[in-house]
């Protein structure tokens, strides 16, 4: 009787797959980085306003900008350590 994988499993290795191909580590890394940018341009200069009228609002605002630049910076931790990794490979070989 064979076992087909459950979606969990699957949608691990597809992760997997995906965060070892270097361009699309950089394409991820690229549209997070945008993301990024944009989310504190956006609560610096668009809605600034709002956000400087009720504290709770600034404090989540702003903390989620932390947490999507943690994010990226893990990310892009991620992506140096994969290239490290794949360079000493190519040096084994």
């Amino acid at each position: 009787m064979s076992q087909t994988p459950s979606d969990w499993e699957s949608s691990k290795s597809i992760a997997k797959s995906m965060l070892r191909d270097r361009g699309y580590r950089r394409k991820i890394l690229t549209f997070w980085l945008l993301f990024v940018l944009a989310w504190i341009a956006i609560g610096q200069w668009v809605i600034n306003d709002w956000l400087a009228g009720n504290a709770i609002r600034f404090l989540v605002w702003w903390a989620a900008s932390a947490i999507h630049a943690s994010i990226l910076i893990i990310l892009a931790l991620n992506d140096a350590l994969s290239v490290i990794r794949e360079e000493r490979e190519k040096r084994k070989l």
